[in-house]
């Protein structure tokens, strides 16, 4: 089955692939602070999964790939949530920049992603773009032997 890109794959099963194969690599650079930051000042508490870093940078390779050219401030929207005020209105706060910004850098030391000197913001490479498609097919596969599983 050939042609198959991240666009054909659901969002949460391509995330949760490609999490798991960046965690599988192991060449993700993984910042020390990781077990103690909260994600956003509108968060209580710091992420429950071990894992969310994966996560995230397989959400930021993914949200880039859909998009051409993505900033810190751009994710910092996506990533954002409602902030519980108590008996006040709820507002969105963006997520934190210094997660997202550092995610980024992670990824461009792995080549997934390159800044975009001309335009600014940061843009998918070649390899990640092979990468991310060659992830996207094995989960439709995936999804194909499940379905085939259960019949």
């Amino acid at each position: 089955m050939g042609g198959v890109s991240v666009r054909d794959v659901e969002a949460d099963k391509f995330i949760q692939a490609y999490a798991a194969f960046l965690k599988r690599q192991g060449k993700l650079p993984i910042p020390g602070w990781v077990d103690t930051v909260k994600t956003s000042h509108a968060k209580e508490l710091p992420p429950q999964s071990i894992d969310w870093f994966y996560v995230r940078a397989a959400a930021v390779a993914r949200h880039t790939y859909m998009r051409p050219r993505v900033g810190i401030g751009r994710l910092r929207k996506v990533h954002g949530s409602q902030k519980n005020r108590g008996s006040r209105p709820s507002h969105h706060v963006d997520a934190s920049g210094s997660v997202d910004r550092k995610v980024c850098q992670a990824l461009e030391k792995i080549g997934v992603l390159e800044l975009d000197e001309e335009k600014g913001g940061r843009r998918i490479t070649q390899q990640g773009m092979r990468d991310l498609d060659r992830i996207a097919l094995t989960t439709v596969e995936a999804d194909e032997d499940e379905d085939e599983d259960d019949e």
